[in-house]
């Protein structure tokens, strides 16, 4: 009975954030006095996608997810990481930059580039981690104003050293011994699922086993949920928020990684950024949970990609999907918040039908 009572309350949450934001998403196409109705919005959202389309959310996917697990692990410690966006871009600019001056022979010149990822984000969200702990810097200004400097770092140093092509100033392309052959699932022409998008199945799986295997994850979830306790347990919170955030940092630096080697190749106007900030979105709809997560990231790339056959089709804003996803998040926070308060005060009438008898008897 209280595994049926569990699966309820955990797909009650869900179902009410679904049926609030196709509400408030149907408000606004009609608000907007598009000629194409809200039908017309559904019946394209929720059309099979084509082949190449598919291929397009699987790889938009992988992505997505790498970030939210970025984010997510700053979050169980009770961390806001908002600077996953600098730290994927300043480490995808270093790696791509390795990899293409080519020092190394392919699949170990791949296998390096990886590793200058992760060292370059875990060092860029580390600097937040250590002015947060010596200096009290919060780490949401300390992250922000990083992301604002990552920028600039990167513009200055691809465009002094960087090649250029045409109105394309770009790093040196890697050799085609790097590059990382993908899988193709239908046809040439709809494109490859990349490879190294199994590096986001690797992650979730690391970050299932750091949460719920290791003592690590039991000390991170512990500060998260009240540091003034795990300060009294001898946890030391302040190496903690340190490590949180080199952890962070460094699975930030994979992100475009499935992308550089997959398809691009180089660093320029290839890269793709945003995956940061999208990456937060879905790490808060995935409630920071691995499995969660997954969902939020195929939703999200899910809509993202249908957006194009939206503006092929109709005449309605691609706007409205990224007030979709925002609704979405919101929606699940207060679903989530609701039935929590919900079950908490049929919990409460329980003990108390329990407890009534007991003082009546005594008395």
């Amino acid at each position: 009975m209280n595994v049926v009572r569990s699966t309820f309350y955990a797909i009650l949450a869900p179902l009410i954030a679904v049926l609030i934001a196709t509400l408030v998403t149907s408000l606004v196409i009609i608000g907007s006095g598009s000629e194409s109705g809200v039908g017309d919005f559904w019946s394209i959202m929720l059309s099979r996608p084509a082949d190449r389309i598919l291929v397009n959310i699987v790889n938009q996917s992988s992505m997505i997810y790498l970030s939210a697990v970025a984010a997510a692990i700053g979050f169980r410690m009770g961390l806001f990481n908002i600077g996953v966006e600098g730290q994927y871009g300043v480490a995808s600019f270093a790696a791509a930059s390795f990899a293409g001056a080519a020092w190394l022979p392919g699949p170990l010149n791949v296998v390096v580039s990886l590793v200058v990822a992760v060292v370059v984000g875990a060092l860029w969200a580390g600097i937040a981690g250590v002015l947060r702990t010596t200096r009290g810097v919060s780490e949401v200004i300390s992250t922000i104003m990083l992301n604002a400097i990552a920028g600039i770092l990167v513009s200055y140093f691809i465009n002094k050293y960087g090649q250029r092509g045409g109105n394309e100033v770009r790093t040196t392309p890697i050799p085609d011994s790097s590059q990382v052959a993908g899988w193709t699932p239908f046809r040439d022409q709809d494109g490859q699922v990349w490879t190294l998008g199994l590096l986001a199945v690797l992650v979730g799986i690391g970050f299932w086993v750091l949460l719920n295997r290791t003592r690590f994850g039991f000390d991170l979830r512990a500060t998260g949920a009240s540091p003034t306790a795990a300060v009294a347990s001898g946890i030391k919170v302040d190496r903690m928020v340190v490590v949180a955030m080199l952890l962070s940092g460094g699975v930030a630096g994979l992100i475009w990684m499935p992308a550089f080697f997959g398809d691009a190749h180089t660093y320029g106007t290839t890269f793709q950024a945003g995956l940061g900030f999208t990456g937060i979105a879905v790490a808060l709809l995935g409630r920071n949970q691995p499995v969660g997560m997954v969902f939020g990231a195929l939703l999200f790339a899910f809509l993202s990609a249908q957006s194009n056959s939206l503006a092929l089709q109709t005449d309605i804003s691609q706007n409205v999907i990224q007030i979709t996803q925002g609704v979405a998040v919101l929606a699940v926070v207060v679903a989530y918040e609701l039935v929590r308060r919900y079950r908490t005060r049929l919990e409460q009438r329980a003990v108390a039908a329990a407890v009534r008898p007991r003082e009546e008897a005594v008395a």
